[in-house]
């Protein structure tokens, strides 16, 4: 059953007959879908906050599709976007990849093809989206750290024991051995495997 928090769809297409065709098409895989008849409409109301993915036209009255796909790019929207058209060119085809797009079908786009097209690139955005949750909670907890055990844990990491770092921090292995133990609190590390992938994940995603 979908919910408010489920996967959509947003179709901007100035064609009503296509727009009603890919709406129910879509509708069938159990996808949500808002059809726009402008991409004036669209970027007015839409949710960038949201899950899912935008299926775009390329050619559209007053603002191309491919200008809308800059504009999201710009304003850094995260969701895919699959361009559609009836009138693709190799060149119209490279400024859409190069310019961030994740897919470029022809119309009469094939209805597998695009469910198909669709539901990856909703898992995609899933498994962002989730990763870039689980960088921003390291990122947290890593600030909650002090200088000292920020010390610690990069010692722990380099494969040093307690009694190894107690004397390259100048420290008895049993406060090595407190400190340990508030980054494996602090870091919600349940073993010293995921104590390391922690510590990866934020060398990671450091700017």
């Amino acid at each position: 059953m979908n919910t408010p928090l489920s996967p959509l769809i947003h179709l901007i297409d100035d064609d009503a007959a296509v727009r009603d065709s890919l709406s129910l098409l879509i509708s069938t895989v159990g996808l949500r879908v808002q059809p726009w008849a402008t991409p004036q409409a669209f970027l007015a109301e839409f949710d960038r906050n949201g899950i899912g993915a935008i299926v775009l036209d390329v050619r559209m009255p007053g603002v191309s599709g491919l200008t809308v796909l800059d504009t999201l790019i710009a304003d850094g929207v995260d969701q895919p976007v699959i361009m559609l058209t009836g009138h693709g060119t190799v060149e119209m085809c490279r400024r859409a990849f190069k310019s961030g797009a994740a897919e470029f079908l022809e119309k009469p786009v094939d209805d597998q093809q695009l469910l198909d097209t669709l539901q990856a690139a909703v898992r995609q955005h899933v498994k962002s989206r989730a990763r870039n949750r689980a960088d921003r909670d390291a990122r947290e907890r890593f600030s909650q750290l002090s200088d000292r055990e920020r010390e610690v844990l990069g010692l722990i990491v380099a494969g040093l024991t307690n009694k190894e770092i107690g004397r390259a921090l100048g420290v008895s292995p049993r406060t090595v051995e407190t400190h340990r133990a508030h980054l494996f609190t602090k870091l919600q590390a349940e073993s010293l495997a995921q104590l390391i992938r922690h510590y990866a994940t934020l060398v990671e995603a450091a700017p």
